[in-house]
């Protein structure tokens, strides 16, 4: 199913909880909803699944108006956080009930079900009841149920968040192998923004009730719209004052009577911070020099804070690399930096590391 969204509007009373959303999602795309609590993420899902009536705008549905189709004419699967599972059904029961409200046969329920739960990693579990069930295995059968009527649209409300970080993470590569196999055009909300980076083909970033950015995850956290948009999606560190950096002179730019402006957000990635020995040759001069105050094991990397003057910094560094303690004095090489300003975004390079060294003979 294709989707659009033109001109989205709900109002709660006096609240404007969404205001003139504008989107579109290819057939058998995987798209997360991400952004903070209260932003509109649910809000926005409700509507697409018919639950909540728009103040303002359309749905279209393969290009068919759908504004105020029913719910149940939608063609639509739901899979919630909580799963809601009928607690007095068995598995088996519990993703039949779809196709029994289809009046589908008994023998086409029978083969469905069984397919589903073979697929899902759940067959043998069908006589059991859903307080008998891990809580990954209750989501498994949660998805198997929306997935039983064969619907073109699935519609994912936090499906994770009940569920613990390491069984999170295995049933993350399940869904995007899930939805390659349906090639079901699926919508998750998440708050969880390596979830999103992780699964999703594209991200639809909502903040305060409307688009704030959509794009696949690399293009998002590679060319943020905004610096909400990067503050977000990854990790940046952010340039509270104004400070001269060796490489930039772009930044004066956006220097105004000595003062930072109130609306120039700066910010460097960790990624495109080095920190390499104080003695270094190799672009020496691009850097900065700096000193180690804090060192941190991730477990697949360090976690290094470091000053440069009165300005703090954090970057990661390979375990295999060489270990840094607290108060080493270092060489810090920062290959680009983003400026977001009300006018657009700018990204400067390192333009140290461009010029040509000069060749003694």
């Amino acid at each position: 199913m294709h989707i659009e969204v033109r001109n989205l509007n709900k109002h709660y009373g006096q609240f404007h909880a969404i205001k003139d959303v504008n989107f579109s999602v290819q057939q058998g795309h995987l798209v997360g909803l991400i952004g903070p609590s209260g932003g509109g993420k649910t809000s926005i899902l409700r509507m697409l699944s018919g639950l909540e009536i728009p103040t303002g705008g359309d749905i279209y549905f393969d290009g068919k108006l759908a504004t105020h189709t029913p719910v149940q004419e939608r063609g639509i699967g739901f899979v919630f956080q909580s799963y809601a599972l009928f607690k007095h059904m068995t598995v088996f029961d519990n993703v039949a009930y779809g196709l029994k409200v289809l009046k589908k046969s008994k023998a086409e329920i029978h083969d469905r079900v069984t397919y589903l739960l073979n697929l899902m990693g759940l067959a043998g579990n069908e006589r059991k009841y859903p307080h008998q069930l891990s809580g990954g295995q209750r989501q498994r059968v949660a998805f198997a149920r929306a997935l039983a009527p064969e619907p073109k649209l699935l519609l994912l409300d936090e499906p994770f968040a009940a569920i613990d970080a390491k069984i999170r993470k295995e049933l993350r590569l399940w869904l995007r192998n899930l939805i390659n196999e349906f090639k079901v055009t699926t919508l998750f909300v998440t708050h969880d923004q390596d979830e999103a980076i992780e699964v999703a083909d594209e991200i639809i970033l909502v903040q305060g009730g409307r688009i704030e950015q959509q794009g696949t995850p690399w293009e998002i956290y590679t060319r943020p719209a905004s610096s909400f948009a990067a503050g977000f999606i990854g990790e940046s560190n952010i340039l509270q004052r104004y400070t001269p950096l060796t490489g930039f002179p772009g930044l004066t730019d956006f220097q105004q009577d000595d003062q930072w402006q109130s609306d120039v957000h700066v910010l460097i990635r960790p990624e495109n911070i080095v920190v390499r020995p104080r003695d270094v040759q190799h672009l020496a001069s691009a850097g900065e020099k700096g000193k180690i105050t804090h060192v941190h094991f991730r477990g697949d990397s360090w976690y290094l804070e470091v000053t440069i003057g009165e300005l703090k910094l954090f970057a990661y560094q390979s375990v295999k690399e060489k270990i840094y303690q607290p108060g080493d004095e270092v060489n810090v090489l920062i290959h680009q930096i983003s400026v977001f300003t009300p006018s657009g975004t700018t990204w400067l390079d390192n333009q140290a590391m461009q010029d040509p060294q000069p060749v003694f003979i």
